[in-house]
Parts: C-alpha cells; structure tokens; sequence
C-alpha cells in the first residue's frame, strides 16, 4: 500500500490519495488497512491516523525471538505492549497494529520450524527469487523427518508463536492453513504454483488435529480473560488506582529485565486484570479478580522463574505450557494446576508459560 502515498515518487502520509480517502462519505467509514510498504519503501507507522498496518516489525521480532536470537527483548516489550513507538505519536491505539507473523507471502508456520532456507526450485529460477531473509529455524533438520524430538521441537515452536500472537496487544492476523500447520514444502514464493505446493492439504487438518484445538482453546483463552484484549497501549502505569501497573516487567529472578542483554532470552511481564471481570467460565473468583503472568523462554536451557506475589487472596495455576504433552499444554476453566510451592515455576527451554492469578 506504500505506493498509494507516493508523491512524485516519495511516501507522505499527507498524500492526496490518503485526503480523498479521508473524505469519501463511504471509505472513510470503513476499516483501513495497509501492507505499509512496496518495491522501495517500508513505511510501518507512517500512514494517516485512521489507517490500520501490517506490523512487519512485530513479524520479525517474534519469528527471532522464538528461534533464540539475543538481543530481542527490548523490541519484544513494544510488540507485546501495542507498538506504541509505531502508533501512539498520532493518536492511534493498539488495535491499529495489525500482528501477524506470517502472511501470503514467505512461509507458513510449519515450514518456519522446519526449513532453514528456502526452497523454490520449482519456480523455475534457480532459487533465486523469494527473500532470502526468513528468521525461520529447522530444529536440526532441514524439510521432512521422523526424528520424534524434531517433531515435538516443531510443534513447540509453533505452539510459541502462537501464543505471542495471541498475546500481543493490537489485532491479530493469523495465515488460513496455520492452525493445522499447512506446508508448502519451504517455498516462500509459491503464488506461481497452482497445485499441491499451493493447495490447502486437507489431510494436515486430520493428522494435526491437536494443534487446531490448541489454536481454539488459545483463542477462546484471550476472548475470556479481557486484559489479553486492551484497545489501549500498556504503559506500565496503574490505570485504575488499584495499586498495580497494568503491566510489569521481570526477568528471571524477579527484578527488572535486562533489556540491553544481547544475551537475554527470557522475558517475563504480569497483566493486571482487576480492571476487567473475567468472562463467565473464565475460572477465577466471584468477584472476578484475577492476575496473568506470562514467561516468554526461547533460552535453549530451562530458566527457574521467581514468580511475584499475588498478594494474600490470589494463587497462581499453570493454565499454559507450551512444553508440556497434549492435553496439558494448555488448560480450560477450572482444570488449571496450583502452582506449589509458590514462588518459583522451572520453565523448560524454549516454551512459553501462562499462569493464571485466582
């Protein structure tokens, strides 16, 4: 959509396009979105105020973190917490940032875990078309294999993205074919082929039923807990004189993260849900109290966690743990684990953890 806002050849967010837009009784009342760059520019956070983006930024970050990367956690904090850096200058909020991580273009969730570098040989020129820039990671092999702990890796990093993406204040886009982790055999450039490498594989659906519920309870989770669905960005302030921040940030041993640690792979944060009743079934008291915390581990080694206090009414339960078998990697209302005893969950390597506050 960039190339809407060129003006004698440059991007402005001021362009006539965007004005004409602006004010056409019909567009402008509709939802506006844009893929926020073209051949030559990559204009995340530089469209007009009513316009909505796709947060390539939020894609790159996630897809680094969850593959290990260091020195992700200070852009990770933004991504989670809405982008304000993006989108707070103009008066837009979180749900303007659309959070995806991956699209029609490039490759699917499955492949991100499975390939190291593309493969288009298939479209007929040498492998060289596509980027060649993926942040993906194949956990040891590269394409296809029957090696169970590569496979259960997979699915585990799968299940990390998922949950950042749910996670994530802003709205989430997420790939049609992802929920049953659709392959098209590491090619990030397939619009050309018109058959199985393009076409949905109805059978994935079948053999990975598990991680389609893990993707249905995930999102009935965010739809129940509504702290997971803030329009606003998080500030770290305290939004309803409750005496807690909307949100808190940790690291491992209960103090503040080391943001600047290039070695850092381990962020924590704590949602302050007093604000927000939990939905009904959501699994917490009458009064609707209750508190998230969330360890993000895409260390290779696992990471005691110092959990904060929950003060003298609340207890935390494991509801989410990416590294756990099915059927216990996440859990519906009223089947979360107490965590005991309480001031330490031992987070296993590359996993993402939820506990809830009740």
């Amino acid at each position: 959509a960039a190339v809407l806002g060129r003006n004698s050849g440059m991007f402005q967010s001021s362009a006539t396009f965007f004005d004409v837009i602006a004010q056409d009784p019909v567009l402008s009342r509709v939802k506006l979105i844009a893929e926020p760059w073209d051949i030559g520019a990559y204009e995340v956070g530089n469209f007009p105020v009513d316009w909505s983006e796709w947060n390539g930024r939020f894609r790159d970050c996630v897809r680094k973190f969850v593959k290990g990367d260091g020195g992700q956690i200070r852009e990770l904090g933004w991504r989670l917490a809405g982008s304000a850096d993006l989108y707070g200058d103009d008066g837009r909020k979180a749900y303007n940032s659309v959070n995806f991580i991956t699209c029609h273009d490039g490759l699917t969730l499955h492949d991100l875990t499975a390939y190291n570098g593309k493969h288009n040989d298939a479209n007929l020129e040498a492998n060289n078309d596509g980027s060649n820039d993926n942040a993906s990671w194949n956990c040891g092999v590269e394409g296809d294999t029957d090696d169970a702990s590569v496979l259960q890796l997979r699915r585990q990093l799968a299940r990390n993205h998922m949950c950042l993406l749910m996670f994530a204040l802003g709205t989430p886009m997420l790939l049609g074919g992802d929920e049953f982790l659709r392959s098209q055999g590491g090619n990030n450039n397939a619009y050309c082929q018109d058959n199985d490498i393009s076409w949905f594989d109805w059978s994935a659906a079948k053999r990975n039923a598990d991680f389609t519920e893990f993707c249905r309870r995930l999102i009935a989770l965010t739809r129940r807990y509504p702290a997971l669905q803030r329009r606003k960005f998080l500030q770290g302030t305290d939004s309803n004189a409750d005496g807690m921040a909307d949100i808190n940030w940790f690291g491992t041993d209960g103090n503040a993260p080391r943001w600047d640690d290039l070695e850092a792979r381990t962020l924590c944060y704590r949602l302050d849900g007093a604000e927000f009743s939990a939905k009904s079934g959501g699994g917490v008291d009458s009064r609707g109290r209750y508190s998230l915390f969330v360890i993000l581990n895409a260390d290779h080694s696992t990471q005691p966690v110092r959990l904060p206090s929950t003060g003298t009414d609340l207890r935390w339960h494991r509801v989410i743990d990416t590294s756990l078998e099915v059927g216990n990697d996440i859990l519906g209302p009223g089947e979360e684990v107490l965590i005991d005893p309480a001031g330490e969950y031992l987070c296993n390597a590359r996993s993402t953890v939820l506990l809830l506050g009740r």
